[in-house]
């Protein structure tokens, strides 16, 4: 009995190997993902933007219309109920949310109206049809009509589920994280 209590419980060499290549492998992927954490690389995991890596690059002028970003968002009442629909994702903006990427399409002092769809200075944006109720049924609240204050930004995505201003209103440009461009991505 104490020969196979000792057998059962010895360790083989190639389960050491086995063990000392997981942890290796771990710890790569680890050092690895901290890495592109730390150089400005992002996973998109949402469909208002292609799925994959993106690369959050320095903005070194004033955020401009047309200008893909990462932001991160305000901890709001508009953001929490977003949060704890699944909306948004966890992540590492002071919210506790993801930055989100999305397009900006007014910038302050540009007048935005939204009805059936968003117009920027009179000029409708395309793909900008609102959702009266999400995927799980829940009503979607448009944000009033306005001018975009000082400081901040109207974004949009065109994904027809996108969550962006269009319901949650302009979001200060201090949140940029920078601009966002595709690494690896791929369109589902």
């Amino acid at each position: 009995m104490m020969v196979r209590a000792g057998i059962c419980g010895a360790i083989t060499a190639q389960q050491r190997r086995a063990m000392w290549f997981i942890t290796i492998a771990a710890t790569a992927a680890t050092v690895g993902i901290v890495a592109a954490l730390a150089g400005g690389y992002r996973f998109n995991l949402t469909p208002s933007e292609p799925l994959g890596i993106w690369h959050i690059a320095p903005l070194h002028r004033p955020v401009a219309v047309g200008d893909l970003v990462f932001i991160c968002p305000r901890e709001t009442a508009e953001m929490r109920e977003a949060k704890a629909r699944g909306y948004l994702r966890f992540g590492l903006c002071p919210a506790g949310v993801a930055p989100l990427i999305k397009t900006v399409i007014a910038v302050a002092g540009q007048h935005v109206e939204i009805g059936a769809g968003v117009r920027v200075e009179g000029r409708k944006v395309s793909s900008s049809s609102l959702a009266p109720r999400d995927g799980k049924g829940r009503r979607l609240a448009p944000f009033p009509s306005g001018t975009v204050p000082p400081g901040y930004v109207f974004l949009h995505s065109s994904f027809p589920g996108s969550y962006d201003s269009r319901y949650f209103g302009p979001l200060p440009a201090s949140g940029i994280l920078g601009l966002a461009q595709e690494v690896l991505t791929y369109a589902p």
